[in-house]
């Protein structure tokens, strides 16, 4: 029983970690564009402008 006067704040603790790291990441504009890096893979950058590929 005395575990948990030990790991109950540890848990909070660590859920605030999560809670201020998503806060933040979300203050920092990483959720901004969630649809270019999906479609960038689809975009092939080794070929010149005349369709020809390079290499």
């Amino acid at each position: 029983m005395n575990v948990l006067y030990f790991l109950v704040p540890l848990a909070l603790a660590l859920a605030g970690v999560g809670v201020a790291a998503f806060i933040w990441s979300v203050r920092s504009g990483q959720y901004d564009d969630v649809d270019t890096p999906g479609m960038r893979m689809l975009v092939d950058e080794d070929e010149d402008d005349d369709g020809a590929k390079a290499g």
